[in-house]
């Protein structure tokens, strides 16, 4: 008894550190990043409103979280970039399955949708900002749009990559279309719409801080702006640096979810035998 309970708590070190350590090589690289940017600071004696040293930074994302200034940036920018990758997402996937299963809906829409997506987003931003107003609903509108082509684009390549064998087989059983869509095709196009929600978490940041630069009043893009006008590197910076932690911290639960969601992928089952140590 003493014994397998030594064991279970030896495999459970192991399995704690299989998942640490794999934290170390990023956190080591952003650790050489911040000390060569000291390092170029100092040796350089780069000035301050050039580029800021990273005790700076810090210290302006330290007073901005404790004097509760940055808290509404942050809100607004979370708020706008959900929104709009939500619903961006979610048109995507529906009218990416409705053109893989429609020819006829495929010739009158896809050119339409393809001349859409070659437009510049940022050409379409005033025109946004007549229509939608300058507040909250103007920027969902522009991150839907901005996330929007990836995935859509994506979920109707990993439709039609269905395994056709597979496809003639459930046929031949009498499977209606609804199921062939809903047991074959999607969980066949999941690896791919997951690759364009991925893609489309840095797409959607991108859209809101757009937005904001055009026209907001708050949101780290709006700080970001408004402290360049005043030259404020190190809030310019705090700004950038929780707009990569917010980029990060999303495409990771992505890749969280594809995880736990897509187990019958096999890169899912390598890293589910890793995280278990194999049992």
């Amino acid at each position: 008894m003493i014994v397998s309970r030594h064991c279970a708590s030896i495999s459970g070190g192991i399995s704690a550190m299989r998942r640490v350590i794999p934290l170390l090589y990023p956190l080591t690289s952003l650790g050489v990043l911040i000390l060569v940017w000291w390092a170029a600071v100092r040796g350089f004696d780069i000035p301050d409103y050039l580029l800021p040293p990273p005790s700076a930074v810090f210290d302006a994302l330290y007073r901005g979280f404790v004097d509760g200034s940055l808290w509404p940036h942050i809100a607004a920018t979370l708020g706008e970039t959900l929104s709009g990758y939500v619903i961006g997402s979610v048109l995507a996937v529906l009218l990416g399955v409705l053109l893989a299963e429609s020819r006829t809906f495929e010739r009158f829409v896809y050119p339409l949708l393809i001349g859409l997506q070659a437009t510049p987003k940022v050409a379409l931003g005033p025109l946004i900002l007549v229509w939608f107003g300058f507040g909250m609903a103007s920027k969902i509108v522009l991150v839907t749009l901005v996330c929007f082509f990836p995935l859509f684009v994506n979920t109707v390549n990993g439709i039609r990559r269905a395994d056709p064998d597979l496809i003639d087989t459930c046929r031949s059983f009498s499977a209606s279309r609804f199921y062939l869509l809903l047991h074959v095709k999607l969980p066949a196009a999941a690896g791919e719409i997951f690759a364009g929600l991925q893609i489309g978490v840095a797409l959607a940041l991108i859209g809101a801080v757009v937005g904001e630069f055009l026209s907001a009043q708050r949101g780290l893009g709006y700080l970001i702006a408004s402290s360049s006008v005043s030259m404020s590197m190190s809030t310019m910076f705090a700004g950038v640096v929780l707009l990569a932690l917010i980029g990060l911290t999303g495409a990771q639960t992505v890749r969280w979810l594809q995880r736990r969601l897509l187990f019958w992928e096999p890169g899912a089952l390598r890293r589910d035998d890793r995280a278990t140590g194999g049992r």
